[in-house]
């Protein structure tokens, strides 16, 4: 659909709208709740069994050598996120719901994306080596930091567990696939190359399955009495005001650090990005599914906006003459 590459919409998130309004039409319940939990619990395993598979150890350790630039990128998504969240605050209840500032703080836990910020830093000409270190690590890293800051973020009432069973939960149903694809990529990376495109059908699949079962249990439990058209409308706007903010800091930051324009494209992309992939699996693990939907809303609008605005940026950096292009530092 040209008209919507033009509109820079991107067509899953017009598949999300559709398995949000089929939930709100049709909630699954009973037996066929039970079956598509157990279902959810599946896919989310073998999604996490791809991404491990899909990761190489040698593009983590390529792209080591620039500590500096994934070490600020790290402090945007798991630092500079976590105390923007908590500053809005200030806008509660006034202009955004209790509700939907819990859900933002979840969100600003969360790890950065990996497609999307490898797919933009390529576009704007950045360091894309650093890129996919960067943005694999901080998947990784967010099975382990995410929970935690979670945690410290919001109060224990909204957590389905405590802290210890959270990890433990995370690891069996994340972490251990993620280890055993990736063990296993010797094995498949042949079969992944061949069958990518399947393979990521496979990834957004998982994610739709989560979103019907969590809006199913969201609807019976009253979420569209809690959300209005002025509730979704501050939800757009305080996603855009902590997106601008973050995208101005990580801007700021690397020119002051002195990096290259193509290492500052880097830290732009991957540090301001916060992934849908990871954050709706693991919110099923750690909120129970009557407040899932509510808490993952947030997300879901940001990410749209994050590609929207990111993909007008990237098409700027792009433009720059092809002398500034330095595809590596020395940092």
């Amino acid at each position: 659909m040209s008209w919507l590459k033009r509109l820079k919409i991107d067509s899953f998130l017009l598949i999300l709208i559709c398995v949000v309004i089929l939930a709100t039409l049709f909630p699954c319940e009973g037996n066929y709740k039970v079956f598509f939990e157990n279902l959810t619990t599946i896919a989310i395993a073998l999604l996490f069994f791809m991404h491990g598979a899909k990761l190489s150890s040698q593009s983590i350790i390529s792209g080591m050598r620039h500590w500096r630039l994934h070490l600020l990128i790290f402090v945007s998504t798991f630092l500079l996120f976590p105390i923007l969240g908590l500053g809005l605050q200030v806008f509660v209840p006034n202009f955004l719901s209790n509700q939907l500032y819990l859900g933002f703080l979840y969100l600003c836990a969360l790890p950065a994306t990996v497609q999307s910020s490898i797919a933009f830093t390529s576009i704007a000409r950045g360091n894309v080596a650093a890129a996919v270190c960067s943005a694999s690590t901080s998947t990784l890293l967010g099975i382990f930091l995410s929970p935690f800051i979670v945690s410290l973020l919001i109060s224990t009432n909204m957590a389905k567990t405590d802290m210890l069973d959270a990890i433990t939960s995370i690891m069996l149903k994340l972490m251990l696939p993620f280890v055993l694809g990736h063990l296993s990529r010797p094995l498949i990376l042949k079969w992944i190359e061949k069958h990518r495109k399947l393979i990521n059908q496979t990834d957004r699949t998982s994610i739709l399955l989560v979103v019907y079962v969590a809006f199913s249990d969201a609807v019976v439990n009253g979420i569209w009495q809690q959300v209005d058209g002025w509730s979704l409308l501050s939800i757009v706007i305080f996603s855009l005001l902590l997106l601008g903010v973050v995208l101005i800091i990580t801007t700021c930051s690397a020119r002051y650090f002195g990096f290259n324009k193509a290492d500052e494209i880097t830290i732009v992309f991957c540090g301001s990005k916060k992934s849908l992939a990871s954050g709706i699996p693991m919110a099923s693990v750690l909120f129970p599914t009557s407040v899932m939907g509510i808490m993952v809303l947030p997300l879901m609008i940001f990410h749209q906006i994050q590609l929207m605005v990111c993909a007008i940026l990237a098409a700027h950096y792009a433009k720059r003459p092809s002398e500034d292009n330095e595809s590596r530092s020395v940092n």
